[in-house]
């Protein structure tokens, strides 16, 4: 068992630091801080203020400078503050350097997202997932976070001639590691079995960055009652569910959200949940048009996907929240024509991008969703008639 600092509890009073380098604008920090905000109230931790600070590179012992970590320090005193998230990765030694001029408990956005993970795991596979992640990230800190392991062997033989504790703790996790990666390939290995016993079925799964909405169209299309709230990560355990339009039946996934910075580890870890994606015919990339950072993540989607080879597949681009979009788009002294020019030359745009594979909702307020039910029908179809061209009873 790890003996680990304690975790992102329930109302813990938090505050943000960001860092302002060569290779992060002022603004993108902004934005980064902002959905640090918004996964740190995920996490049950309100935050209070955000720390921002000009510098060429991160400083390598307490990544911001000297005196910015004294401004930090002042103002917590008092505030009943028990928490500062730094919203890049820190090392080991950054933690404890840190931490012994705040003496305040320090983690980093990677930590931050991966309890969330482990709030939200439900299946024995999305436990083990996190779990080999969280380990994957103890690894290279080890010095500095951890006073020791406990000793669930002890005895004779539990130390090496020699061996530091933080060399046997360090063991210890590898061997934990490797434990892990055993049992998730047998649980991968039991959920290809499932997953060659759907049959024939074309597949199509929802992906897109976290909180754009997929839960709510899976529900939505599927008729079915998938946990969705305004959280991220609502979703972690992919949810497949059968689906039939006009007598066509095809299966319908919704995975786990996408977000920027998403550490490295907890993407390996979670490869196995993806293979949803990875495995489907089809992809309905979802994107939260009323967020002003919204081609960002359409990036940031991409990517992770092209990391994932899942990025040439056949794919629908469906823009969701128009309602919103225009409430923030529009003031009410606007006209309606230019109103309906800027948005026709949005969507102009979009279709020239995605080459006409896109279709404009609100799944919330169910507009435009009969286009989008015929748009992915006709995908499914070409799907079924290209593949399995005499069974013609998929096409009537």
């Amino acid at each position: 068992m790890i003996e680990k600092k304690q975790a992102v509890q329930q109302e813990e009073r938090a505050v943000i630091v960001g860092l302002i380098t060569k290779e992060q604008t002022e603004r993108q920090v902004q934005e980064y801080l902002d959905e640090l905000v918004f996964l740190a109230e995920t996490a049950g931790a309100p935050i209070i203020k955000r720390f921002t600070q000009k510098m060429a590179r991160p400083d390598r012992a307490t990544f911001v400078g000297k005196g910015k970590l004294e401004e930090i320090r002042d103002f917590t005193i008092g505030r009943n503050i028990t928490l500062v998230i730094f919203d890049d990765e820190l090392s080991g030694s950054q933690i404890a350097n840190i931490e012994k001029v705040l003496n305040i408990k320090v983690i980093d956005r990677s930590d931050l997202i991966l309890d969330i993970f482990a709030r939200r795991a439900r299946t024995a596979q999305a436990k083990v997932q996190v779990e080999l992640a969280q380990y994957q990230y103890i690894l290279p800190r080890l010095k500095g976070m951890w006073s020791h392991l406990e000793r669930q062997g002890g005895g004779i033989g539990s130390r090496g001639p020699g061996e530091t504790e933080i060399e046997t703790d360090r063991r210890i996790i590898k061997d934990k590691i490797g434990l892990l990666r055993k049992r998730l390939a047998e649980i991968d290995k039991q959920s290809l079995t499932q997953r060659k016993d759907r049959g024939e079925y074309i597949r199509v799964a929802l992906v897109g960055y976290t909180n754009v909405g997929k839960s709510t169209i899976m529900n939505m299309l599927s008729k079915s009652e998938v946990f969705a709230e305004n959280k991220l990560f609502a979703t972690l355990d992919t949810t497949t569910r059968k689906v039939v339009f006009d007598q066509t039946p095809f299966l319908l996934s919704d995975t786990v959200g996408f977000i920027r910075k998403l550490p490295h580890h907890l993407v390996e870890s979670f490869k196995s949940t993806l293979d949803e994606v990875r495995e489907s015919d089809i992809l309905l990339h979802v994107v939260d048009i009323s967020h002003p950072q919204y081609e960002d993540q359409v990036e940031v989607v991409n990517r992770t996907l092209n990391e994932l080879k899942a990025f040439d597949k056949p794919t629908i681009m469906i823009f969701n929240k128009m309602d919103l979009y225009e409430q923030n788009t529009f003031d009410k002294w606007l006209a309606d024509d230019i109103k309906q020019d800027i948005l026709t030359q949005m969507k102009t745009n979009w279709e020239g991008r995605s080459q006409g594979n896109c279709v404009f909702i609100s799944a919330l307020e169910k507009k435009n969703i009969d286009e989008l039910r015929k748009t992915i029908m006709d995908k499914v179809m070409n799907l079924y008639r290209e593949r399995y061209p005499y069974k013609s009873e998929y096409f009537y």
